[in-house]
């Protein structure tokens, strides 16, 4: 598919789903496409806005956009996917949304320090890929990620990421949430 436009963002995303989705989620028992779908189905039940619905939709994206391709538990180098991801949606959607992809992987590393309980949760995968994204966040590092105005909604993003990996649960398909990322694509960029 071709670079998108504001007419073809959904399009293009539901292509990546299609194409890639099946594809092995960072050593979890789910593929990506089901983890992210997870997520957001997480996120709706909880009765969030849809611009976080389809902000946890969307936060590994990355993961098929990146020229440095994906995440495997024999990494010795983080592929920084949530940069990659938040360049591609950049264009098209809010900050609220593009910080919540940029900064996810920051919010585990966040959570790690805030939260000593959050740390033990956290499966072989996801604590390999903190190792190499350099642990948990250090005073300073917190107190700048405090300083983000988005820093609830990122973390809460991060949370449904965090539960986005459980084997065999059936949830929506992306085309129950295409015209919900269309909506937020709309108001972002306002009326054609």
């Amino acid at each position: 598919m071709t670079t998108p436009t504001r007419d073809t963002i959904v399009a293009f995303l539901a292509d990546i789903f299609e194409r890639r989705g099946d594809e092995e989620y960072l050593g979890e028992p789910v593929t990506m496409a089901e983890h992210m779908l997870q997520g957001a189905h997480f996120a709706e039940q909880a009765g969030e806005s849809e611009i976080l619905i389809v902000a946890t939709l969307l936060h590994d994206i990355g993961h098929f956009t990146s020229e440095f391709g994906t995440f495997s538990m024999a990494d010795t180098e983080d592929r920084h996917h949530e940069e990659a991801g938040a360049q591609v949606l950049e264009a098209f959607f809010p900050k609220l949304v593009t910080d919540c992809v940029r900064y996810h992987v920051a919010a585990k590393r966040y959570l790690c320090a805030t939260r000593p309980d959050y740390f033990d949760a956290l499966s072989e995968a996801s604590i390999h890929s903190l190792n190499l994204q350099g642990g948990p966040m250090t005073k300073a590092e917190v107190s700048e990620m405090n300083q983000n105005p988005n820093i609830q909604d990122i973390v809460q993003v991060r949370l449904y990421d965090d539960q986005g990996k459980v084997a065999g649960l059936k949830t929506p398909a992306f085309a129950h949430y295409a015209p919900m990322v269309q909506r937020v694509v709309d108001a972002h960029l306002g009326a054609s």
